[in-house]
């Protein structure tokens, strides 16, 4: 993987914003990042998130490129017959959170438009663009449309992510009654 760390202070960092002259600004860069995280390391990460103090706002800008992280549960299990929880993996083409200066963060993906919509605000759900596969193979795929394909593909990985865990839950619950039971 490679980290590439940047920070900035004073008249220079002004191009950045006007708070960065005064507390600098950061640019992180990670590219091709690979990590296995177990459920516990990150729910224990929350004592060390909690402060008395208000931090000062440090405008940043953070882009993590070709990164894939699995997250796996090692919370012991409830049902010693269950197979266990399936693994999760996120994995991230490009993404660029940035904080301004008002402290909020922004997150922006690859081919996102230029207007930045903060986390903290959700955003509406648009309808999945219909695309026929015979029309875009006679036409040709056009540059946005490859940006819609890779959502609903996203979004398909998702609902079939959902569909594994469903059916681990199923099994679990079955196996509760009948530990011997066998597909």
């Amino acid at each position: 993987p490679e980290v590439c760390l940047r920070l900035e202070v004073g008249p220079n960092a002004a191009v950045h914003s006007p708070l960065a002259v005064q507390n600098g600004f950061l640019h992180m860069l990670v590219h091709s990042y690979t990590a296995e995280l177990f459920m516990s390391s990150l729910t224990n990460l929350g004592p060390f998130l909690e402060d008395e103090i208000i931090p000062e706002v440090i405008p940043m800008e953070i882009e993590v490129v070709d990164a894939k992280i699995t997250l796996k549960d090692d919370s012991p299990r409830v049902y010693p017959t269950s197979p266990g929880p399936v693994p999760i993996t996120l994995a991230v083409d490009h993404v660029v959170v940035k904080r301004r200066d008002d402290g909020v963060f922004y997150l922006t993906g690859e081919g996102s438009p230029k207007q930045e919509k903060p986390v903290s605000v959700p955003q509406e759900q648009k309808a999945p663009a219909e695309c026929g596969w015979a029309a875009a193979g006679a036409r040709g795929l056009q540059l946005k449309e490859v940006p819609e394909l890779q959502r609903e593909l996203q979004t398909m990985k998702i609902a079939l992510a959902e569909a594994y865990m469903d059916k681990a839950r199923l099994l679990q619950e079955i196996r509760k009654y009948n530990p011997l039971f066998q597909l």
